[in-house]
């Protein structure tokens, strides 16, 4: 997977979600999101947080990438 698709600044995170990165590195590490697969984690921030799908992909790949850290 090509870096570009999660190497993203907190302020395009925010333009396009309305809360920033570590926001989101909160919420996935509260859904407990390293124990489970990509696409319910993609699916949580759609259904759950109304993230559109490719931020959803992209924040979910982010917090992979990082451990869970916040940023």
């Amino acid at each position: 997977m090509k870096k570009e698709y999660w190497d993203v600044s907190n302020e395009q995170v925010i333009e396009k979600t309305g809360k920033d990165i570590n926001h989101w590195i909160k919420v996935l590490t509260d859904f407990e999101a390293q124990n489970k697969k990509s696409n319910e984690v993609v699916a949580h921030l759609q259904n759950e947080h109304q993230v559109p799908r490719y931020w959803a992909r992209t924040l979910t790949t982010l917090f992979l990438k990082s451990d869970g850290r916040a940023l």
